[in-house]
């Protein structure tokens, strides 16, 4: 699917963000475990992402592979964002590449996971993250509790979404 999406960045001026969604496939991998690690690792410094780059992997193979729908998104070719969506409606990663926070892309990418589980999408999303709690309410999410990540330990909530 190619996206051509008018923006209101710049001062109001309309700019036009293209790029296209398409299904994950395996020689994907490198490119979206590198755009993992980068974008997390400029939303949390102080955590060292490189060091978890071998869980990441195994996780992504074993795990997400297998289970979800994920969802690319490329710009010249290169590949600027992704969504995993499960049969069950969990979006348990949205990873949009920093240099298009604030673009239109992540909410395609929401929007493509809504398309693929119509039933309704819930996630959990770190409680300290402001900016993607904020963007996840703006994209119809609701609060629907609290938890802990087992992995991190870090306090997260628990977000819904219903058609």
């Amino acid at each position: 699917m190619d996206a051509r999406i008018k923006s209101g960045h710049d001062g109001g001026a309309q700019m036009t963000v293209s790029f296209q969604l398409r299904p994950y496939r395996v020689d994907d991998e490198d490119a979206a475990i590198e755009l993992w690690r980068r974008t997390w690792q400029l939303a949390y410094p102080s955590i060292d992402f490189a060091t978890r780059v071998a869980w990441w992997r195994e996780r992504w193979r074993s795990e997400l592979v297998p289970a979800a729908a994920i969802v690319v998104a490329e710009q010249g070719g290169a590949l600027i964002g992704f969504v995993t969506i499960d049969g069950k409606g969990y979006l348990d990663q949205l990873v949009v590449a920093p240099e298009q926070w604030g673009s239109p892309l992540a909410t395609a990418l929401v929007d493509e996971a809504k398309r693929l589980s119509p039933r309704g999408v819930t996630l959990l999303v770190n409680k300290d993250n402001a900016r993607a709690i904020r963007f996840y309410e703006r994209n119809g999410f609701v609060h629907a509790g609290e938890d802990v990540n087992p992995t991190s330990g870090r306090p997260v909530l628990r977000m819904a979404w219903k058609p």
